[in-house]
């Protein structure tokens, strides 16, 4: 089995949905809407590898521009893993993005593996769980981001993310039960945050501020928006 060769192509729409449970399976809980907004951003950039007629491995290589691109929803089947079929769409998945930038984000069992790719370690996460709910802030100044025109947050947000990207982000920031807030200083945009729902509780992100105090605004708002039940991460 080791040397067989997997069938490579773009992902459909259904196919993604297949690549989605798997990542739920991994613990990943993803976003209900996630999928299709990255989707929407690049829908070349979603490949499945098959066994014959069986899908067994899938990754995500988006494509934001000419010079960046992020790479996930990098998984092999636990029956197929150590068999060669994750090095194979793994290979695929970084020749689409040839000659650009690639980010991942890598798990740290699996970052010596990465580092043989040629990736080398930018930043750090750490993600933190807690209870939603609480007192909305009385701020006049925290808006809905649907107010602004989509060209004043790409702009603002140019400091934190390395390309435009314009038909993920109106995606990203109007799905289905989620919400997404804008802080406003002197008329200028000061920061935005989005909590959308996942299959279990919400996730908060991104949450950009242009200082702490604003930063904590925005996630007193955001969390608001969720009930004392809920989960937050």
């Amino acid at each position: 089995m080791e040397n067989r060769s997997l069938t490579i192509k773009t992902m459909t729409p259904s196919e993604l949905d297949i690549a989605v449970e798997w990542a739920a399976c991994e613990g990943w809980n993803p976003g209900l809407s996630d999928a299709q907004c990255y989707y929407r951003a690049d829908p070349n950039g979603f490949l499945m590898g098959y066994l014959g007629d069986e899908p067994i491995a899938s990754i995500s290589v988006v494509k934001y521009n000419n010079s960046f691109g992020f790479l996930g929803f990098y998984i092999v089947k636990p029956e197929y893993r150590g068999l060669g079929f994750g090095w194979q769409i793994w290979q695929a998945g970084l020749q689409y993005l040839n000659g650009c930038n690639i980010a991942l984000d890598g798990v740290v069992a699996q970052q010596d593996n990465y580092k043989k790719s040629g990736f080398k370690l930018a930043y750090r996460n750490i993600r933190f769980a807690g209870t939603g709910g609480g007192t909305e802030p009385l701020a006049s100044n925290i808006v809905s981001l649907s107010d602004l025109p989509i060209a004043t947050v790409l702009d603002y947000e140019q400091a934190f993310f390395p390309a435009k990207r314009e038909n993920f982000l109106k995606c990203w920031v109007t799905q289905a039960n989620s919400h997404a807030l804008a802080i406003m200083n002197e008329g200028k945009i000061a920061g935005y945050g989005v909590i959308r729902p996942c299959r279990q509780g919400y996730k908060i992100g991104p949450l950009f501020a242009n200082s702490k105090a604003e930063a904590e605004q925005l996630f007193q708002a955001l969390r608001a928006k969720t009930s004392t039940t809920d989960t937050i991460y």
